[in-house]
Order: structure tokens, then sequence, then C-alpha cells
């Protein structure tokens, strides 16, 4: 029966994704164990797939190898392995298999194998129980045989994505190069895959592409993938900080100066410009340059050539355009401290990258990651979040984003180490370790507040609508070039009603936010 639902999922059409994590959650089934993991290799680590029966954050995981020693003997074997209840070795799920709230139990029973794709490692399957015995030299056996079609789903996984390459690569032109796939942008929510789709569409038109979000969504982590999924991957991706850029340097530091050309030019020196020639020049912060380089940026967009400071002659350059900003540019504008010109040649694909707080389930998958990377550091055994610890991060509004994410599970970590946990322990991080506002439950079903903490509550549905209408009217500016007129009709809205709406919304007529 496991056999012929596992060949059916094999043959049928579906997604990638949806395929591998139904072929673990047959698997879990079928050998009546507590979790199963899909993990790929990744250069020196493993990346979870696919999941069924751990915590949500064990997707936002990249278990380096050489610190989890039992993925490292599945990976060094062509067969299965099955560890003893009482095997000394750590296992990597302790803690994270899906079990009543408060038993943060370890793992008693583990066995694995690894893969191997066109005779090359491609990654591990692991299954894991809480009850020793769970499995037997049976389901070694077994476990053999099922991952060949575990084998076979992957090489369907890979023909696919090959075949989407090929057609994006007969659309632009370009030859398809090898590429391993770099799981940098973590998360699974709608609002995210969306992005992504998008993103890897316009990667490959070679248009100038504006990033905006709030500071610390991770625009340079977007700007990567752009560069890395378009037809200039093998060549440089150089970036720029226009924010740490002194004025009297900035234009020395893009299109470089000979020899002279001004005090303590010693040297001729090659700009970014030149650096990046024939990749991808990303200018991170963007609205922070002064306006006299603005006007010379915009003449190399415009020209395809910069000229080095003391230096006549124009040199010509290929180069791709992704900048980003954090500021509304469309108000820079109208206050007159971004040149309009300008904002047009780099907004030719305006981005808006969502905050944290708007992709949901991401905050766990994010989380998972840096506890990960936590765990490592610290050297602990393992390092969990209780529920109370998750519904906390999921209700909180994140301000600083991911960035302010990271730093909150680094300090919970040592936090909680400073306060007496041992590292060959499991340790479970609670609301009060995490520093964040948070809700507690006390009895009669009211609430209070941790002292300190202001109050955060749940958002009710008009604070839901609401968020969503500030969303769909920035994002019909940022199309529209800060247009009014032209983003209602986008919208499908009489223009003095959008204005109206706007008002109430919080947002200036002029587009920005109060």
């Amino acid at each position: 029966m496991l056999d012929e639902t596992l060949l059916a999922d094999l043959v049928a059409d579906l997604p990638s994704a949806v395929r591998l994590q139904r072929l673990t959650c047959t698997l879990r089934e079928g050998f009546r164990c507590g979790a199963v993991c899909l993990l790929r290799l990744e250069e020196n680590a493993l990346v979870p797939v696919a999941v069924d029966g751990l915590v949500r954050e064990a997707l936002g995981r990249r278990f380096e190898v050489a610190h989890h020693p039992r993925l490292a003997t599945i990976l060094a074997s062509r067969r299965s392995t099955l560890f003893p209840p009482d095997a000394s070795l750590p296992d990597p799920y302790d803690g994270l298999v899906e079990q009543q709230p408060g038993q943060p139990l370890h793992v008693h029973d583990c066995m694995g194998i690894s893969l191997h794709v066109e005779a090359e490692p491609w990654g591990v399957l692991t299954l894991d129980a809480l009850e020793a015995g769970t499995f037997d030299d049976a389901d070694r056996t077994a476990l053999e045989r099922y991952a060949l079609l575990v084998e076979a789903a992957v090489r369907v996984s890979r023909l696919e994505r090959d075949l989407r390459a090929l057609r994006m690569a007969q659309q632009d032109g370009s030859v398809p190069l090898e590429v391993p796939e770099v799981r940098d942008i973590l998360g699974h929510s709608a609002v995210l895959q969306r992005l992504l789709r998008e993103l890897d569409v316009v990667a490959a038109s070679d248009l100038p592409v504006l990033l905006s979000g709030e500071t610390g969504v991770g625009k340079e982590l977007f700007a990567r993938r752009l560069h890395r999924r378009s037809s200039r991957r093998a060549a440089p991706l150089v970036q720029v900080n226009c924010a740490a850029l002194p004025e009297s340097l900035a234009e020395s530091e893009l299109f470089g100066h000979v020899k002279g050309a001004f005090s303590g030019a010693t040297a001729e020196r090659a700009g970014r410009f030149e650096a990046a020639d024939g990749g991808t020049l990303f200018l991170d912060e963007v609205g922070e340059l002064p306006l006299p380089v603005q006007a010379k940026l915009l003449r190399a967009l415009q020209e395809g050539e910069v000229q080095r400071l003391g230096e006549d002659t124009p040199r010509r350059v290929d180069v791709r355009i992704i900048a980003a900003t954090n500021r509304h540019l469309a108000d820079a504008v109208r206050d007159g401290h971004f040149r309009a010109d300008l904002y047009h040649r780099l907004s030719a694909y305006p981005v808006a990258i969502p905050p944290l707080r708007e992709r949901g389930g991401d905050v766990l998958v994010l989380a998972g990651h840096f506890l990960e990377i936590n765990r490592a550091r610290l050297g602990v055994r393992s390092l969990r979040l209780s529920p109370d610890a998750e519904a906390a991060l999921l209700s909180y509004a994140w301000p600083g984003n991911v960035r302010e994410l990271e730093h909150v599970i680094s300090r919970a970590a040592i936090k909680a180490l400073s306060q007496g946990a041992r590292r060959d322990e499991i340790i479970t991080l609670e609301p009060a370790r995490l520093d964040i506002p948070v809700r507690a439950a006390v009895p009669g079903g009211a609430s209070e507040l941790p002292q300190g903490a202001d109050e955060i509550a749940p958002p009710t549905l008009r604070e839901r609508v609401e968020q969503a209408q500030r969303q769909a009217i920035r994002e019909a500016l940022v199309a529209c070039d800060g247009r009014w007129a032209a983003a209602a009709r986008r919208l499908e809205v009489d223009p003095s009603n959008l204005h109206k709406l706007a008002r109430r919304l919080g947002l200036k007529a002029g587009g920005g936010t109060r």
C-alpha cells in the first residue's frame, strides 16, 4: 500500500514542493513514527526541504554536517543507518518533534539513509521516533527500497526546475548555467512566494529594479537573488552602501579617478561601475546620495558611460542597476531631495518588500534558522521555542523586521545560558527570555502583561482591512510614480474617494505616511 501511494505521487502532476511534502507525510504514516525529514545537501550543510512531525521552525534550520554526527554518519553511507536507542550521539531533532506542550523530549529512535542523484550525494532522509524500539532491521531494509522512490521524486523535481530554467534562457537568449540553488530567503507565506515568482520573471528582463521596504527586511538578499537568476549571474555583483559614502568621495567611489585627480589620489583607481562591468551594481540606500552625485549617476545610466575623475575620455560600461531604499522616494522627489528623472530611471520596475509582520508563519521559519545558528555558536545540544514563545513571536509587530528577530533570538539564547541552563540539555526559550511585549494568560480567561511591557492585542478585522488598504495604495503609488490620479485608475476607484480614504488611513495627500 505504501509503495502504491508513493508511486502515485511520483507520476502525478504536482508542484515539486507538494510532491516532496506528500512523500514525507506518506512515509511517516507508513513507518508509524514521530517525524520524517527530507534534507538537501548545500555545500557543507543539510537544509530541510520537506518535514512532517517537526515543529514549524525546523524548516528554517541549516544543519552543518560537521556539527551533527548522526547526520554525518547517515550521509557517509550508501546503506540505511539505524541508531540504537542508547546511542551517545545527539540527535539534531531533540526537542523539535511535535508533542504535548511543555514536554521537549529527546528522540529515542532514529534511522536514515543518504540520497544520491546522478551518482552524486543529494541529501538525506531521516525518520525519528520518541519511543524506543520503533524501528528494526526490517524497517532498515524497507527504507532502502523506499529511498529509490524518494530519489526518483527528487529527479522529477530537478527535471522540472531545469525545464523552467531552459524556458527562461530561451526567452532572454542566455546560455543556461548550472548554478546551485542557495536558499537565502526563508519563508513559505503566500505573499513571499508571490514576490519570489515576480522577481524570477523580472530577473531575466535586465530592467533596473527599485527595491523598497522597511529597515531590516533583507533587501540585499532579494538583490542577490535577482542577480543570481539573471543572465549576468556569471559576472560580478558589486554592492555600494550609498548612505556610507561621504559626498567628497562618492564620485570617486562610483566612477573612479586617475592619479593626482585630487589631494590623496596617489594612484589610478577604477570605480564601482567598472568593477561591475558585465554584471550588476547594487546601490543600497540610494535615497541617501547627494544631489550632485545623483546628476552624474543619471548620466552614467543614460549614456552607459563613466568618466573617471581627472580623465577626459569616458569609458563604456555594461551594468544592470538594482537600487534599494527604505525611504519613500516619491516624497523625496516632491520635496526636492531626489531627482525626478533619476527616480524614474531607477524605478523601471519597482518592487515592495513586505515587512515581517505581513508574512505570517515565516517568523517561525526564520526563528528556526537563527536558533540553529546560535545552537552551533554556543555549543548547545538543542535550542527550541516553547509554544508560548512561538505565539509571542507571531503576535509581535516586528518594527525592526528580520534583523530585530535575529537579535531577539541571539539575546534569548545567551540569557538562558547565563541564567543556569546546561549546554548538554534541551534548552527551551520561554516568552520572558525573548524580551518583547507579550500577553500572558491568567485564570478566568483574562490576560495581564509582564511588568514593563506594552500591551500588544491581536489586530481586529477592521485593522487588518485597513492594513491591506494602506499596502494596496502604497503599491499603486509606487507603480504610478507617485501620481494619485493614475493610482486611482489602477485601483479602479474615484480619485476624490481615494484621497479621502488615504487621509482616513493616515496617508498624506502626497503619498507619504504621517
